[in-house]
């Protein structure tokens, strides 16, 4: 498995950026962040995905590994291939899509080509768990750990201490979190 490399950018193409690694050239079709990172810099290191198929061997770059994360959890989704994948990473931040899942937007997945209603749906529903077990749960400092996930999902500081003053402090984070998420769509 290829998961990152570090090179030169030497083009674009139509299917992405052609990264020169010690004298070999990589085409690796990437994320409008990886394709920012690699702008005007001289060496740049991408996170990347090999996908490997009975004909081809395709990689896929990121800019950041969180971008990555997204992007396996999405292929791992029956009927969604890493292209469609690739292009709901595109779509917008990794933090942007976590909270769109969570809060249940299938409507933020629809917007994008390739992706009707019933696979919107599918993502929400099969991603919402994985993403809700990863935030961290109530404990004796529920305020600070919601607090932190919803920064963590890209909220600001003080938007996130904003968005949590209307939630009722004694329920647990999860769900503190969940609640603020929905008001704050």
């Amino acid at each position: 498995m290829i998961s990152r490399l570090r090179g030169v950018p030497a083009g674009r193409t139509r299917d992405g950026l052609v990264l020169d690694v010690s004298g070999v050239g990589y085409l690796v079709a990437a994320t409008p962040t990886a394709m920012r990172k690699a702008d005007g810099s001289g060496e740049v290191v991408i996170d990347t995905f090999l996908h490997v198929r009975e004909d081809a061997l395709q990689l896929y770059g990121f800019g950041e590994a969180s971008e990555r994360e997204l992007f396996v959890s999405l292929i791992g989704i029956s009927g969604i291939g890493p292209k469609v994948a690739l292009g709901v990473v595109s779509s917008g931040s990794a933090a942007d899509l976590r909270k769109a899942i969570v809060t249940g937007d299938s409507a933020r997945f629809q917007a994008i080509p390739g992706i009707g209603k019933k696979t919107a749906e599918r993502i929400v529903l099969e991603l919402r768990g994985s993403i809700s077990e990863a935030l961290p749960s109530a404990g004796g400092e529920g305020e600070l750990v919601a607090r932190d996930a919803l920064v963590e999902l890209g909220y600001s500081m003080l938007e996130a201490e904003r968005v949590l003053a209307d939630v009722d402090p004694e329920l647990p984070a999860e769900e503190r979190v969940r609640i603020a998420l929905r008001a704050a769509a």
